[in-house]
């Protein structure tokens, strides 16, 4: 054998090593992600289960929902929020971090938050909150339900979304989870209110359900086609970006729409007192803030879709809670709709599975047949 032809085995075996290697990191990449997506479903169920909670707490002493709860989403945590990002982001600073792709994230981000919170809450600030007082709390699991299918259909022409058996399975369960929930007693109309009034409180919910759906599947464009920036700090710069420009625009709402006066009152008639009344706006935002890691991180991990089938499944969980909370009446229609919303979330989870089982194999056989080759030409020197 020739010193030529044992460089060439050498630098064969170096590069099946290589491979090997990037096959077990591919694994330890894969092994980490699922544990962010698990964090992530974490954290969008707790936040928004509990934010819920914390907000009906404040309708039940209050009786009302007023725009200081609206700004509490975005506002009350937001000082602190920036301020450890900006800490976390910038104290070590990435030599790769160009101003320009910097200008990119905030324009992009800036779009979604000028149309996602705006389009969603604007309804309820300028026509004075009527779809809350013209609705029943029934019609909110239908927006839900909704919500669902515009995100589906928005998700295929925006983002090329694949529909599988198991996804559609999903999206049928969890659309029928949230359907039943209107379907209880006290799902009737609200006595009182006539029947232009809760056509025009329909249709107003029913906008702000596309609305937000678009919302979902245009924040999933920008990071796939737009930011194009595969990190943690992605999401939060999204985040920070966003809720800057929603702030602006839902405080300029509150002032526009005149609820600024009543928001002395509100608190004033909180029944367990001021203190307590700011505590719970606090914890209210810190909930929402966790919950808006979660949603964000999702779209940026798997898909707006599969956020709002999380996102869904939240839903049958506030009933159970409610009930152990509050002392709600809990029926049968609340616990098979919170046996399909998990049915249907754990379809779309195993599609997942099924995905990166997929796509492992395909890695692996090309592994393989490479090793095969090297195998067949280093026998053939």
């Amino acid at each position: 054998m020739s010193m030529k032809e044992t460089q060439e085995i050498r630098l064969h075996a170096r590069a099946q090593d290589e491979e090997n290697k990037e096959t077990k990191n591919g694994a330890a990449r894969n092994y980490k992600w699922w544990i962010r997506i698990a964090m992530y479903i974490l954290f969008l169920l707790c936040g928004q289960s509990s934010a819920t909670l914390w907000e009906d707490c404040t309708m039940i002493k209050v009786d009302k929902r007023n725009g200081l709860q609206l700004l509490s989403k975005l506002l009350v945590f937001q000082f602190y929020f920036h301020c450890i990002s900006f800490l976390l982001l910038h104290h070590h600073h990435h030599p790769n971090w160009e101003n320009k792709q910097m200008f990119i994230t905030f324009s992009c981000s800036s779009i979604y938050g000028l149309w996602y919170p705006w389009l969603t809450h604007s309804i309820r600030l300028c026509l004075g909150f009527l779809w809350l007082s013209y609705l029943s709390a029934s019609t909110f699991s239908i927006i839900l339900a909704s919500q669902l299918g515009f995100t589906a259909f928005f998700s295929f022409f925006l983002n090329s979304q694949k529909f599988t058996p198991f996804i559609i399975n999903s999206i049928v369960l969890l659309t029928i989870s949230s359907t039943l929930l209107a379907c209880q007693p006290s799902s009737s109309s609200l006595s009182g209110v006539s029947k232009a009034n809760h056509a025009i409180g329909f249709i107003c919910t029913l906008g702000t359900a596309a609305s937000a759906a678009l919302g979902l599947s245009l924040s999933q464009f920008f990071f796939r086609r737009v930011i194009k920036k595969e990190s943690f700090r992605a999401v939060v710069d999204m985040i920070i970006f966003e809720l800057l420009v929603a702030s602006c625009m839902i405080l300029a709402g509150v002032f526009a729409s005149g609820e600024w006066k009543d928001l002395s009152k509100e608190m004033e008639g909180f029944g367990l007192g001021k203190v307590s009344y700011v505590m719970t706006l606090v914890w209210t935002a810190i909930a929402w803030q966790v919950f808006q890691i979660g949603f964000v991180g999702l779209i940026f991990e798997v898909s707006s879709l599969f956020c709002n089938v999380i996102s869904s499944l939240s839903l049958p969980i506030i009933q159970v809670m409610a009930a152990i909370v509050f002392h709600d009446h809990m029926n049968g229609l609340k616990v098979i709709s919170m046996v399909l919303a998990i049915w249907g979330s754990v379809s779309y989870i195993y599609q997942n599975y099924l995905d990166d089982q997929e796509s492992k194999s395909t890695t692996e056989d090309s592994y393989s047949n490479a090793n095969s080759g090297v195998s067949k030409e280093a026998s053939s020197i």
